[in-house]
Order: structure tokens, then sequence, then C-alpha cells
């Protein structure tokens, strides 16, 4: 039995979701949404998001670090040299731990490497259009996910930007 794999993203109206290694907001509402949903879950990352939030494991959750550097290590985290194998390998800590899903928290390449793989996309859309962004999102296509859910978030006095908070769940497999 495999847990559900998850993505969970912050995207820009023009699907931005990072410039110059970091992001191009402050969204204190969606950083208290993404503790919670990410709290006591494996999460599967890129080496380069790792760096981007510090260099250190969050909290309370075990990473799987893809990185193609093999002598690149971070204490308290499991590394991989690709998509599968950390998927993988974050299943296998999920049944250990008794998880009931596993998150991919990016970035670009990692959630395109992983979009056909995952069931459910817990996307936080932020209200503006960045013009400078260097990293993207790929397109949801409505054929592949559904919608199920959506709250509208006014900006918070730490927010730079209203958002919305939307989960879509991959549609069931048609012959």
């Amino acid at each position: 039995m495999t847990v559900p794999v998850s993505i969970v993203v912050a995207v820009a109206q023009n699907g931005v979701i990072g410039r110059d290694g970091g992001m191009p907001w402050k969204l204190s509402t969606d950083l208290r949404r993404f503790k919670q949903l990410t709290i006591g879950k494996p999460i599967v990352l890129g080496r380069k998001t790792l760096e981007s939030f510090g260099g250190k494991p969050l909290p309370g959750r075990p990473h799987v670090i893809i990185t193609r550097n093999r002598d690149f290590s971070v204490q308290g985290a499991v590394t991989i040299d690709g998509v599968e194998k950390a998927l993988a390998k974050a299943q296998e800590v999920a049944a250990e731990t008794g998880a009931a899903e596993v998150c991919v928290i990016g970035g670009g390449e990692v959630y395109r490497q992983v979009m056909n793989l995952v069931d459910v996309l817990y996307v936080t859309h932020v209200e503006v259009a960045v013009p400078d962004g260097d990293t993207f999102f790929p397109p949801i296509d409505p054929a592949v996910f559904e919608k199920v859910e959506e709250t509208l978030v006014p900006a918070g006095e730490r927010d730079d930007y209203p958002t919305r908070f939307a989960i879509y769940r991959r549609r069931p497999a048609t012959n």
C-alpha cells in the first residue's frame, strides 16, 4: 500500500514560483498553511530548494533531498539522485512513520518531473503576476486534475498579496 503523493506550492498568476533562489513574496498566512500540510510527513525537495531556506531541514518532517551531487549531504536528511528513487524512499519513510501522505515541496524542475506521479495538488494561488521570476510551476491540466476545494484568503498584515488556497485531485483514469 502506498500513501498518496502531493505537491505543495505557491504560484503567481503567471506561473512564477521563485526568483533569485527564493520566493518573490512574503506570505505569512501561506507559510502557516505549508507547515500544517507538511508537518509529520516526509517531504521531497531539490537541493536548491533546501538551500533557499537556509540549507537545514525544516523541523518535524523527514527530508528526502534530490541532488546529482554524490558528495552532498545534510545531517538529518536522506539524499538521492533521482525523482522516482526519492519518491520510493519517501514512501518507505511514510510507511515506517505512519504518515498519511508524502509532500513534494519543490522546486520548479522537481515539480515538472513529478507532475505525472502525484495524486493531489495543494496550490496557493498568489494574486499577482511576478514580472521577473525565474522559476515556474507547470500548468495544471484540468483534464488531469479537478479542483475540489478553493478558499479565498485576503492578505493578512504580514502578507504581500491576497491568495486562494486550492486543492486539486487527480481525475480517475479513463480507458
